[in-house]
Formats: C-alpha cells, sequence, structure tokens
C-alpha cells in the first residue's frame, strides 16, 4: 500500500481504571491497552489516523470514558475521533446526555450503543429507543450499529425510521463466518445496503471465523457481498484492534485484507483504507 489509512476501529482500555465486565471472561486481552501500544503493534504501517470506539464499559463510566479518550488523544494525535456510548433507549432523556458529550469534547462524531447482547429481539424498535437515534442528526453524530447477524432484520427496520442519520455497520453484521453460513445474512446485507445513509465498516471478520484456524478464503465470499451491496464508495477499513488480537495480530489482518482486496482498482482501495472512513466520520 503506497498511502496512509485511516483505521475507523479502534479499542483502547484500561481495566485497571474503568469496570469492564466482559472482560472478565478473556484474559487474553484484559489488561491495559494505550495509545503506545498501538503504536507498538503497528509498527510499519502508515496510519495517518484513527477512530476509538467505545468498549462496553460500566455505563457508569460512560461519561469518563470520553474524558479519557480526549485525554489520550493528546498524546497521539492521529486519534482523531471518537464513538461514544450514549443511553439513547432514554429517548428525549440522552438529550441532556449527548449535550455534555459534544461539549466536553470535539473528538466526539459519533454513538454506539452495543444491541448484540440484547435479549429482545425487537430492543432496537422500542419507541423511545428509536427516538434517541433520530437525535443524533441534531447533533451531528452516527451511530454505530453492532449487532449479530441475527439482529439484522429488524436493524434495518430500524434505519428506515431514522432517514437523517448517519449509520455505520460494524463488523460487517458479524455473520457466523465460523459455520460458513451465508444465509438469512446476505438478505439482510442487501436491504440493508439499499438505504443510502448506511455505511459498513471492513472489520471483526477474523474473530467471527475460527480464531485458530481461519484462512482468508473463509473471509472472501463475506468481503465479496458486503464490498457489491454496498459499493465503494461506503466500505471503510477497521482494525478492530486490541479485539482482533484474540484470532491475529494487526498485521496479519491488514496484509489478509490488504490481499483480499487487490482486484480493486487504486480509487477503490484508497476510499476503503482511507478515505471513506475520513468522510463519514469527519475526520
Amino acid at each position: 500500500m503506497n498511502f496512509p489509512i485511516v483505521d475507523t476501529h479502534v479499542h483502547l482500555w484500561d481495566p485497571t481504571l474503568f469496570r469492564m465486565a466482559w472482560l472478565d471472561g478473556v484474559p487474553a486481552i484484559n489488561q491495559p491497552f494505550y495509545p503506545a501500544d498501538y503504536a507498538e503493534h503497528t509498527a510499519g504501517i502508515d496510519i495517518e489516523a484513527y477512530v476509538y470506539a467505545e468498549v462496553d464499559i460500566a455505563p457508569e463510566y460512560a461519561l469518563m470514558e470520553a474524558y479519557w479518550v480526549a485525554e489520550q488523544a493528546k498524546d497521539d494525535p492521529r486519534l482523531r475521533g471518537l464513538i461514544a456510548y450514549a443511553p439513547l433507549e432514554y429517548g428525549e432523556q440522552a438529550r441532556a446526555y449527548l449535550s455534555s458529550l459534544v461539549e466536553m469534547t470535539p473528538l466526539a462524531k459519533g454513538v454506539r450503543r452495543l444491541l448484540q447482547g440484547e435479549s429482545d429481539p425487537a430492543f432496537c424498535l422500542q419507541p423511545r429507543f428509536v427516538a434517541g437515534v433520530q437525535m443524533l442528526a441534531e447533533f451531528g453524530l452516527s451511530f454505530d450499529i453492532c449487532v449479530k447477524h441475527h439482529q439484522l432484520a429488524n436493524v434495518v427496520k430500524l434505519v428506515q425510521q431514522c432517514p437523517n442519520t448517519q449509520f455505520i455497520l460494524d463488523h460487517i453484521g458479524k455473520p457466523d463466518i465460523k459455520a460458513a453460513l451465508l444465509d438469512p445474512w446476505r438478505v439482510d446485507i442487501r436491504n440493508l445496503a439499499a438505504m443510502p445513509n448506511v455505511a459498513c465498516k471492513v472489520s471483526g471478520m477474523v474473530t467471527e471465523a475460527d480464531a485458530l484456524r481461519w484462512q482468508p478464503n473463509d473471509l472472501k465470499p463475506y468481503l465479496e457481498h458486503v464490498l457489491t451491496c454496498f459499493g465503494e464508495d461506503r466500505v471503510m477499513f477497521g482494525g478492530d484492534w486490541s479485539v482482533v488480537l484474540l484470532a491475529a495480530s494487526y498485521k496479519q489482518w491488514v496484509e489478509t485484507l490488504t490481499q483480499l482486496t487487490s482486484h480493486l482498482s487504486p480509487q477503490a482501495q484508497r476510499k476503503l483504507w482511507a478515505e471513506n472512513g475520513r468522510r463519514v466520520y469527519r475526520l
């Protein structure tokens, strides 16, 4: 690659400072990860900018998380954006939270309220949640969709109700790559991509595959489908570091994606690796 890249999905954290219950069961990455660690893991890769994605911290710490990220950006000017947690299910009552967030730091570019762990499949269709997502447009914030493949059909219904909100689908909708399951994921992706206010993050794929035995060809049909459905203007690279370490090194993921997208035109490659992320997150 002969140009610098923009990584739209980076996780930094320090579990000695903030409560992250989910890390209790993942000892391999239950340790601090700071910008200096990211720099070490990405050595030799020309990264122009990156975006921090919220890390499923205990909600009581969420605004502190945003402040902490802003402090980290002082040490690494490549940290140009923040996708923060916000309690959107409170609808209109989330307004004060969103106001505090955008006043705290200009790094705030979007919100992610995790949906993947919700037991109610229609959680994202509750009227107050929909209202919270609609409200993001007022604040100039996008919404990162983090769901598993079986939740995508309801996400399509959510997006249909929020035409003024910019959406970014994380991790290509978390298909079951390990089981080589393509449907109904393919249909749902096609339906989601039919709406112009949705972009797709090419990220998190190796951790949905067999973490120990995945091969590039396992990822290929999923990647080709999102590239076809979303087109070259609405796909963006995400490293998903440090979670990616459960299945690959950062360099291994970058090399794999480089190999799988080598057939794209130089212009399409620049869009995927840098330009789309820079535009969508307004970096």
